[in-house]
């Protein structure tokens, strides 16, 4: 049995082009939660977080405000077994 959990967030709002991946990188580092983060063609984040349940619940209440320089309207979490990421990265 592990302690770790998975969350799948999706992010919607001005939330590309100002910063929101690496704040959302540097804040994952900073909770050591593991994962990634990407922007969609809809204009959306999409990020997974992988780590202690109590981590990644801050890690989704942070994901509501973001960057300084966000806007976000909507955050969706899902939360499901963790598949064993390790580190946190920016994805293109």
């Amino acid at each position: 049995m592990t302690d770790r959990t998975r969350a799948h967030v999706y992010v919607s709002g001005r939330v590309q082009g100002v910063y929101y991946r690496a704040s959302t990188r540097d804040a994952a580092r900073e909770k050591g939660v593991d994962g990634w983060v990407r922007n969609l063609d809809d204009g959306r984040v999409e990020a997974v977080f992988e780590g202690p349940e109590e981590a990644l619940r801050e890690m989704v209440a942070w994901c509501e405000t973001g960057s300084r320089a966000a806007d976000v309207d909507d955050v969706d979490a899902t939360y499901e077994e963790a598949k064993g990421i390790d580190g946190f990265e920016v994805r293109w």
